[in-house]
């Protein structure tokens, strides 16, 4: 049995609960079509290894992912395609130096 998501404080809906159910119906039919896949891969493979751990993780990321697309609704496909494009040339267009970073978060943590 699983529980209800906490619900968060704003706006913002709640994350589904860590159901494959509830976690497909917040999502849009191509990124189902994804889940489905997955989801079939990740049962066979706790069927052959009687471990469930796998379906644990599986519905812990894709809990996080029909979250994600319900808040902003496209991301699950821009993120593979920015992975992708890294993959295929190698870099990060969008990469910020860790030096740059590492100040960013000082100056949030200090304020």
């Amino acid at each position: 049995m699983t529980t209800p998501a906490e619900p968060l404080r704003g706006d913002h809906p709640a994350p589904p609960a860590a159901d494959p159910v509830a976690i497909r119906a917040r999502l849009s039919w191509r990124v189902a079509v994804e889940f489905d896949t997955e989801w079939d891969i990740v049962l066979e493979r706790a069927k052959q290894s009687k471990d469930l751990t796998g379906v644990h993780e599986f519905l812990r990321k894709w809990q996080h992912i029909a979250y994600t697309e319900t808040t902003d609704p496209g991301s699950y496909f821009r993120v593979l395609a920015k992975a992708e494009q890294i993959t295929h040339s190698g870099h990060n267009p969008d990469a910020v130096p860790a030096e740059q970073m590492h100040e960013l978060i000082r100056q949030r943590l200090s304020s």
